[in-house]
């Protein structure tokens, strides 16, 4: 065998940075020896695996053929060390998730999870749709638990459980007494909204894309946290999850306004690269979370587990 698995691990580390200085700093070696071994993995195989421009490197066609297997090939190298070392075989694993599924699903199960396997060193990206499918078209994330839509052809889309947007405004807003709005109703208020590229963001737009008037979006937000506040304080109205809603609604700080002429249905789904080895560590948690929803509908139906 022409190649080691050192090679393959610095080919895929400057595959993914674009870089061998940001690949060296990422695997903890000199960046002449990380140079070394790339150079020394293309004169051994006889074939150019990235083309350069400056100091950025970019995969060529064989290179991007070679990313997926490389990858695969790490993974299991992984494994197999863990299970030389008297471990489980649950090495590591990079979960991504979306802001309502991070924020009130993704940390519990990864809590759990890490209960449950504390030899497993477990990470939890919470970004926007855009990014989290960006990132396991890169394979820097195992597995991403995603609201929004995703297309991307080389990505593996699973649904997960159905979930729901609902318009709400604070206790004290004139819709609050109505309990629901017309379409030509919310045309007339000011709305507090997630920034485009966020799945719930993408939602709200399709549920509204047939509505002649333009909203008055008063402000875009990152985080739910932020626009739940932003509404309690009186600054709009706005529509995300129900079950990032809950609480609020329970205790009356916030409440919900029904719309019977807008579909805010919506599914979570898991996404993870269609050429990406499938560790242990990724199927256990796939089947913690499907646990989870089991006989639920509805995301904001999900008992949430507690931490010890």
């Amino acid at each position: 065998m022409r190649f080691t698995l050192r090679q393959l691990q610095v080919f895929v580390a400057v595959a993914q940075q674009e870089s061998v200085s940001r690949a060296a700093e990422l695997l903890s070696l000199s960046q002449s020896a990380t140079s070394t071994s790339l150079t020394e993995l293309e004169r051994q195989s006889g074939c150019q695996l990235f083309d350069r421009a400056g100091k950025r490197l970019s995969l060529n066609a064989l290179g991007r053929q070679l990313l997926p297997q490389a990858v695969a090939l790490m993974d299991q190298a992984r494994e197999i060390e863990d299970l030389l070392n008297g471990k489980s075989g649950f090495g590591s694993l990079d979960v991504g998730a979306t802001l309502t599924v991070g924020n009130y699903l993704a940390t519990l199960l990864i809590g759990s999870f890490m209960q449950r396997h504390p030899e497993c060193q477990v990470s939890l990206h919470v970004q926007n749709t855009a990014h989290i499918v960006q990132q396991i078209a890169l394979y820097e994330l195992d597995l991403g638990l995603i609201e929004g839509d995703c297309q991307h052809p080389d990505i593996e889309v699973l649904p997960w459980v159905e979930d729901e947007l609902v318009v709400f405004c604070a206790p004290q807003h004139p819709l609050a007494q109505k309990g629901q709005a017309s379409l030509e109703e919310l045309s007339r208020e000011a709305w507090i909204l997630r920034e485009r590229g966020s799945g719930t963001r993408l939602t709200f737009d399709q549920a509204m894309r047939h509505h002649p008037t333009p909203l008055n979006i008063r402000l875009e937000l990152e985080h739910t946290e932020a626009i739940k506040r932003a509404v309690e304080s009186g600054l709009g109205i706005s529509c995300i999850s129900r079950l990032a809603l809950r609480d609020a609604f329970r205790r009356g700080s916030l409440v919900p306004v029904e719309t019977p002429g807008i579909d805010l249905r919506r599914q979570f789904y898991f996404i993870w690269h269609r050429q990406k080895y499938q560790t242990a560590a990724m199927r256990e948690f796939l089947d913690q979370c499907r646990a989870l929803t089991e006989g639920v509908t509805r995301s904001d139906e999900i008992v949430l587990p507690t931490i010890a």
